[in-house]
């Protein structure tokens, strides 16, 4: 299992920004693919964006253009720039990594979220 931890969350005005990372334990983390997703109460979770081990990148309709995934293979890390933020982007965002695409990203690891909140 790889371990995650997330940080940058907080607190912006709308049309503000957040850079999220998300660090990773282990040595195999370049094989992974890494996903942010983001829960809020009441709803069912959502995949915001996920990153190839090759680079390929997808994204949900409602960040695309205002969203950034990397992942820096060196430092074990991946990372979502959130560009012209939205109320509505408000939620606990989480790191996810799976071995590959075809595993359930349920059956993968989770980090424990990190609360963004965008409001005046």
């Amino acid at each position: 299992q790889v371990q995650l931890v997330e940080s940058g969350g907080g607190l912006v005005q709308p049309g503000g920004s957040l850079r999220l990372s998300c660090a990773a334990s282990g040595s195999i983390f370049s094989t992974y693919v890494m996903g942010w997703y983001r829960q809020t109460p009441g709803k069912q979770r959502e995949l915001v964006a996920t990153i190839a081990r090759g680079g390929s990148t997808n994204y949900v309709d409602s960040v695309k253009g205002r969203f950034t995934i990397s992942r820096d293979n060196a430092k074990n890390t991946v990372y979502l720039q959130m560009n012209s933020l939205k109320p509505e982007d408000t939620a606990v965002y989480l790191c996810n990594a799976r071995p590959n695409r075809f595993t359930q990203p349920d059956f993968g690891s989770w980090g424990q979220g990190t609360q963004v909140t965008v409001s005046e």
